[in-house]
């Protein structure tokens, strides 16, 4: 997946979205692809990052988030830079765990002896494995 570019088709099809999510989360600047313009239109074009950004996004709402949390997850590890690293190192494991003291779903690296004892207080704990949803990607190109 190095420097390759995917259409919007393309990227929806490797990422499991329909097109019409693609431009919803494109309009809400959730996932912005790279756009280059050409003399009578414009041709969208997903890089490798972005469409791990999408298939992050649909695990996401796969699981249950609701549009905003799906997307305020999917643009902290972007911002962080850990969705896919530079250094083209597997990604990493995270979760949305309950914070009692801030009362809402936090984003931390995984720790399973933690994720049980939030779970034997009856909070939530969302796994986001970004290196199973990487390797799907990775089979999916063959």
């Amino acid at each position: 997946m190095q420097n390759v570019f995917f259409t919007s088709k393309q990227a929806a099809q490797i990422a499991g979205c329909t097109l019409r999510q693609l431009q919803y989360w494109r309009e809400k600047e959730v996932i912005v692809p790279t756009i280059k313009s050409t003399g009578t239109g414009r041709s969208v074009y997903y890089s490798r990052s972005e469409v791990m950004e999408l298939a992050l996004m649909v695990y996401c709402l796969e699981v249950g988030l609701n549009f905003e949390i799906a997307a305020t997850t999917v643009n902290n590890l972007k911002d962080k830079e850990l969705i896919l690293p530079a250094s083209e190192e597997v990604p990493r494991r995270f979760m949305l765990a309950w914070d009692k003291k801030l009362d809402k779903l936090q984003l931390s690296e995984f720790n399973l002896s933690r994720a049980i004892a939030i779970l034997e207080k009856g909070k939530p704990v969302i796994p986001i494995y970004l290196d199973e949803i990487y390797q799907k990607l990775v089979a999916k190109l063959g």
